[in-house]
This record gives C-alpha cells, structure tokens and sequence, in this order.
C-alpha cells in the first residue's frame, strides 16, 4: 500500500512537471507545483545545493508559463503583486529573478481566461518567495539563472499585467536589510547584489521595446477612456509608485537620463500616429505636458517643429482637439520661448489664422485666449528693439474688428451685443498682461486711447464689456508701470466722468492699480487727490444704510479695497483728505452685511486704520486718525462686538477678533473702556460674569502687546457662548443693535429722565425715555420672561443677588 502511495505521489509530480509547458488542466497545476516549490524551500543554506536539481527543473519550466500572463491589449495596463509591501523589507521577493523577465518588456497575444491568468500568477509569486532566502546570500546556482521570474499584480475589474512596481521597490531596500541581517549573524553579499541589480535596471530602463509602451497605454486610452476618472488614477498613481523606487535604485540623476531619452525617441514617433480624434487630443495633452522636458532637447527648433505641427493638425479637427492643442501650444511656448523667438513667423501664421478663424482651425474663443497667452510670452523673448513691431501684430487681428464696429458708429456700437466686444477686449487685456515689454505695451495703449475711449463713452452702461476694458487698462498700467504716465492721466479723468453716471466697480479696481503705480509720485498729486475725493464722495452717497451694502457688495468691497491701497501707498493723501471720516461712517454702517467680501474689506479697512502707527509712512497722520477715530471708538467696538457675538456667521470670527484686538492696541484704556461698555449691555444670562472678565483680559493683554495666537481662546468662548442658542443670539443682537449708530442705552435714558424730573421738568417731556423702555421689555415674550425674572414683581422682601 505505501509503494503504492508513493507511485501514485511520483506519477502526479512527473505529470505535473510535464504539464507546467501545456495549456491543459491549466488551474489544478499551480497546486502541486506550488507544494513542490515549497519543497524547495530550505533553513540551513547548505542544504540549497541538493534542492538546485528541482529548483533548475521547476523554474525555467514556470517561465515557460508568461505567454498565460499577457492578455488582449483593449483592456486597461495594471499590475500584479502577490502580497503587501511589507513582506518584501525582508524576503526581497526573488528579485534578481525578476529582472531578466521586466526587461523582455509587453509581448500581447491571445485573449486568456481571467482565473487562468490568476492562478499562474499565483504560482510565480510563490516561486520567487520561496527562492528569497537562497537569492539574499548572492548563492552562485540562483544568480545565474537565465530565465528568472517577475513580480505581477493584479487589480479588481483590470485584465492586463504589467511588470510590477514591487520589482523596483525591492531593490532599493536591499541596504536597509543590511543591518537587520547582520545582526542575526547572516553572512549578506550587499555591494554585489546592488551591482547586479543596478546594471540590469539600466538595462530594462534603455531597452528599446520600452518606448513602445507609452503608445500602447495612449491607444488604450482611447479605446477605454483611460485617461478619465478612477482608472486614470491608479495608472498614474502605480507609474508613479515604480518611477520613484527606480530612481532609489540607480539616483535621480540617472533615472531622469534615461527617462529623457526616451522621452526624446517617443516624440519623435509621436509624428507617425494617425490623425483619429481621441488619439490626437491626447497626444496634444502629452506634448503639453513634457513641455519643460522638451525645452532641453538638444536639436531645439527643428526638434519642435513636428510637435507644433501636430498642434496645428489639432486646432483643425474639432473643437476637442482644439482646446488640447490650445493647452499643449501655451504649455509648449511658455517653457520653450527662448528657442521659439526664431520662428515668430511661423507661429504667427498659425496665431493670426486661429483668431480670424480662416482655413480649418476650430478653435473657441476662451481657447484662443491660449494662444494670446503663448505668442505673448514668445515676444517677451524678443530684444527692445524688435518687441514694439512684433506687439503690433500680435495685437492686429483683436484691434481690426473693434475698429470696424466703432466706423459704424455710436448706434451700432451701443447695440452689439457684449460679448461682440469682449472677446477682442480679453485677448488684448492677455497681450497686455504676459508680453513683459513695458515700453512697448506703454506705446500700444497709447496708439490704442482713441479706440477704448469710444468703447468707454457709449457702453459704459455695461457691466460686462467695462469690466473687459478696464482689466486690459489694469493689466497694461501693471506691466508698464510708470512709462504709462501720459496715458493714464486721460485714463483717470475719463473713468472719474463716467463714474458719476454709473458706479462700476472696476473704475474702482482700476483705480487701485493706479494707486499702487503711482501714488507716491509727487507728480502725479493733483490729479490722484481729486480721483480719491470724487470716487469715494460718490460712493458714500449710495452706501447710507446697510440695504445697500447688501444690494452692491461688489461696489463695497472694490470701495474698501481702493481705501486700503490708498492707506499703504499714499497716506499723504487719503488722511489729510475730507473723504477720509465719510469713509470711516461708511465702514461703520456696512461692518455687518453678511456679503463674505465685502465684509472682509471693511473689517480689512479698519485693521489698517487702526495699525497706522505701524508704518514708517502713516505714522505722521496718526493725530488726524484719531480725531476721527476717537469720537465713533464707542461704536465702533460695540458693532465689531456684535459681529463677535453672531451678527456676522462664525467663519469671518478671525477676522472680526484681528479687528477689535487692532483697535485694542491702537487706543489701550480707551478701547478697553469702550469693551466694558459694550459688553455690559448683554444681559446676564446670556453671558456670566466669568466669562466677560476672561474677554476683557484677552484684550487687556492685547494692550501690553501679547501675541494674538494667545489671545484667542476667551475671544472664541465668547462668540461660543452668545451663539449657542437662536434665543440667545437674538437677546445678545438685541441688546448690541448693531445697526443703531447712534444708540443711546434704555438705561441712560430711562435714568435721565427719572433725574430731570428730580429738576422739576415737565411730565410731558419725560414720558418718552420711559415708554421705549416699557417697549423695549416688552418686544417679545422671551425678553418679557427674562425681564420679570429678574425684577421679581411677587417677591416683595427680595435682596439683590449683587
């Protein structure tokens, strides 16, 4: 019966070892020849060489198995790991075997059943665990090996397998093992496996058949949409993962070499693929992105020109490819301008015939706004001398339309709908904005007043196109800085007319640039003060109650914003102006509009007012700040409390707490005076008595100069503790008002009038303080409850708590 057995046990490892090369009983063979190579397996290395006779049958006869591994290329490119990571810092996964394998590259034959595929899978990591132990000691038998095995992994709903990125992770963490193993006493041959490891790597890396890769990962994105969504990002992620553990094993430098001259050979096939539309917009998304990698090449123009070449074959198949090609041809002349500056020519046949949409180019409109954005930055490269005519025609092809709407006259002009305007508008606002020639640009708005001021006097009713002109007028003031002096003078006056018929808020973002250029320009102080007073005059006499704050929060916050930059770069101007109260009344009505940025402007306004004393130019008019500050300091400080305590929503509570701590600092005691007051006025049980004097200190502390990070926490119970509840947050807001400036307290009055009467005044003249408070107590039910609770009509021998 044993001899039995143990024929029986010989037949089934001859069959299995015969059968490892066929495509029969496929899944039951990985079973036995698993237990086999587990067989293999041994503690003591002296044993290795009586297992090399099986170990030299099993493993060239499993490598016979790869064509299992390779799958029908229409299905998306992963990888196949046996186990995690973790494993391999010690066992190394077989991986010398592995290199002679990755290094063979993608072969792609007929499709295979998926279990089939799994099970062989399974088998070869097997094989490589068990091979570990006998690899890490550099044994003579495994290293000279011809045919060694890989590392593959598989993900869930994927079919095709790639050389997996555990490959590389192992090499490098070969030395790190170094210690691990010496301290167990095991002779390791670190210095000779990296050397082995290291030249086969480059060897893989350099090998010709890589570069077809990418072309079959860019056809499987076309087919499978691969470079969409969750797919895209495990490819990415993985390519990524073997990329970095590469570069661990050869150095940066080294990897980065190899991967350019690949780079180099795969655009240079670029121009064979087939114009197919898919293909071709994601080959407009490659060029793009290696754009700064091509900037090296050393062939440099001639190198590019295929590439833009196919761009252009982009612009002209559909409005897809075309916004690629747009993309990839700004990507392309940004990185790659300075060897572009000689073929200026070229690419503006290419410029002028997508924008006057002539020939076969389908490119949008936001898409040519690309390729105004790519020749500008080209022209940058250009000497002073070329750059004023090369403007010029970069500019012609936006400038022509908008003069043969304005021929037609001011009717016509007025009736084109915006975006008939705006489209040319933009392109010359991105011309301004990225050709960094400032003389040149100055020269171009210049020759250019006549056609914007038209465009200004009959549409500076609309909103749009005025935004369009005056962010081309911003980008050019910007660029040119000063050389733009002559013009901007004509540009202000005509924004300040227009401004008194419509209040657009770019006049004012116009005017902030302008600040920012000019405002410490002696010369240029007569007619900035007279913008400052006429902007600002005008636009306090449309903000006067907080509804309209809230109706134009843009015309609020380009106010704010206008008042800061006119804080920081001419002080001289702002303070010693009559503006400068009627402004601080302004802010003082809009702290609280709910309006994200409008509201940060004003709160960003008074931090700068407050922090004058900070600057070395603001500090000569701190005595005209105050006396405009002091008198409203009362106010002040109760409406930004207010807007602590839920008058504004939580996320603006950094903000508001910079300001009221700002103001704390400015004015010591005297803000510190103007808390209690306000504080005081909230009911107590809304807020205890520890939880005031915790605030109180925070800005005490602010007073003799304590971080802010400190100074938080109480800020922060605070607003906490008075917006916990609706009920609460309306008896707080309700006794703040925050909305009333001018608020004189119930109790003041009530106890003036009760002192008036101790004079002998009139009765008639007093009722009025005693019946707002009667209504003040009795304005809701909630309010009422809390009123009597605290007098306690019943209890006729009650003795204050206090």
């Amino acid at each position: 019966m044993f001899i039995q057995l143990i024929l029986m046990f010989f037949r089934i490892i001859t069959n299995a070892i015969y059968n490892i090369r066929m495509l029969t009983l496929i899944q039951s063979l990985p079973a036995v020849i698993s237990e086999l190579i587990h067989y293999t397996t041994v503690r003591n290395l002296d044993e290795v060489a009586s297992q090399m006779p099986l170990i030299q049958v099993l493993v060239p006869r499993i490598m016979n198995l790869k064509p299992h591994l390779e799958i029908h290329p229409r299905s998306v490119i992963v990888f196949f790991k046996d186990d995690a990571r973790e494993r391999l810092e010690f066992e190394f996964s077989g991986l010398s075997l592995q290199l002679e394998v990755v290094s063979e590259g993608l072969s792609f034959f007929q499709q295979k059943d998926e279990e089939d595929v799994k099970a062989v899978a399974r088998l070869f990591a097997d094989m490589e665990m068990h091979t570990s132990n006998p690899l890490q000691h550099g044994h003579e038998h495994l290293l000279n090996l011809r045919n060694p095995l890989s590392c593959w992994r598989s993900v869930h709903r994927m079919k095709h397998l790639f050389p997996g990125e555990a490959f590389f992770y192992g090499l490098y963490i070969i030395p790190n093992c170094y210690l691990f193993l010496s301290q167990v006493s095991v002779k390791v041959n670190i210095p000779r496996i990296m050397l082995i490891f290291q030249e086969r790597t480059r060897k893989i890396l350099s090998k010709p058949d890589m570069v077809h890769l990418p072309f079959d990962l860019i056809m499987v994105g076309c087919i499978s949409n691969i470079f969409c969504g969750f797919h895209k990002t495990i490819m990415l992620a993985a390519v990524a993962d073997v990329l970095i553990d590469a570069a661990l094993v050869l150095g940066g430098d080294a990897t980065l070499k190899i991967l350019y001259m690949k780079l180099i050979e795969i655009m240079n096939l670029l121009p064979q693929l087939p114009h197919q539309p898919q293909l071709l917009q994601t080959v407009c998304y490659v060029i793009g992105a290696y754009s700064k990698w091509l900037d090296t090449a050393p062939s440099g123009p001639s190198f590019l020109s295929p590439l833009i070449n196919i761009l252009v074959s982009g612009m002209s198949i559909s409005e897809d490819t075309a916004a690629a090609a747009a993309v990839a041809f700004r990507h392309i002349c940004d990185d790659c301008k300075k060897k572009l500056c000689g073929s200026l020519d070229g690419l503006f046949q290419i410029y002028q015939g997508a924008m006057i949409g002539e020939g076969p180019f389908k490119v949008s409109a936001e898409d040519s706004l690309h390729l105004v954005e790519a020749l500008s930055m080209v022209v940058t490269e250009l000497p002073s001398e070329h750059a004023k005519k090369a403007l010029e025609a970069l500019c012609l092809p936006t400038v022509a339309p908008l003069q043969d709407i304005i021929n037609q006259g001011p009717l016509v002009l007025g009736q084109k709908p915006a975006r008939d305007l705006t489209v040319h508008i933009d392109r010359l606002a991105n011309i301004f904005r990225h050709a960094n020639h400032p003389e040149a640009v100055a020269d171009a708005v210049q020759r250019l007043w006549p056609i914007f001021k038209s465009i200004f006097d009959i549409r500076s009713w609309d909103m749009r196109t005025m935004e369009s002109l005056c962010r081309a007028c911003k980008n050019a003031v910007r660029t040119s800085k000063t050389l733009m002096g002559v013009t901007v003078g004509v540009i202000l006056e005509e924004i300040q007319a227009l401004y008194k018929q419509h209040q657009q808020p770019c006049f004012l973002y116009l005017s902030s640039e302008v600040i920012k250029i000019f405002g410490s320009d002696p010369s240029c102080t007569n007619y900035l003060t007279i913008l400052i007073e006429s902007l600002f005059n005008h636009t306090t006499s449309v903000l006067t109650k907080v509804q309209d704050f809230s109706s134009r929060p843009d015309l609020v916050d380009d106010c704010f914003l206008l008042a800061s930059r006119c804080i920081r770069y001419c002080p001289q101007l702002f303070f010693t102006s009559p503006v400068f109260p009627c402004l601080v009344d302004c802010s003082m009505i809009g702290i609280t509009v709910q309006h994200r940025e409008a509201s940060n402007s004003i709160l960003n306004f008074l931090s700068d007012v407050f922090d004058l004393a900070n600057s070395t130019q603001g500090k000569p008019y701190v005595p005209i700040r105050d006396n405009v500050i002091i008198p409203r300091g009362a106010v002040i400080t109760r409406v930004l409390v207010a807007a602590l305590t839920g008058a504004l929503p939580s996320s603006r509570l950094e903000t508001v707490t910079y300001t009221l701590l700002a103001i704390t600092r400015a004015y010591s005691s005297k803000a510190l005076e103007w808390a209690k007051d306000a504080i005081s006025l909230i009911p107590s049980n809304a807020v205890t008595d520890v939880e005031r004097s915790r605030f109180l200190q925070a800005l005490s502390d602010a007073m003799s100069g304590a971080a802010v990070n400190g100074l938080t926490t109480p800020i922060e119970e605070l607003s906490e503790v008075c917006r916990r509840n609706r009920s609460v947050q309306e008896i707080v807001q309700g006794a703040l008002r925050p909305l009333e400036l001018n608020m004189v307290s119930e109790r003041s009055r009530f106890l003036q009038a009760l002192s008036d009467a101790m004079s002998g005044a009139a009765v008639n003249g007093l009722t009025t303080p005693i019946e707002e408070l009667s209504e003040v107590c009795r304005r809701n039910r909630s309010v009422q409850e809390i009123v009597q609770g605290a007098l306690r009509p019943l209890e006729l021998n009650m003795v204050s708590v206090s």
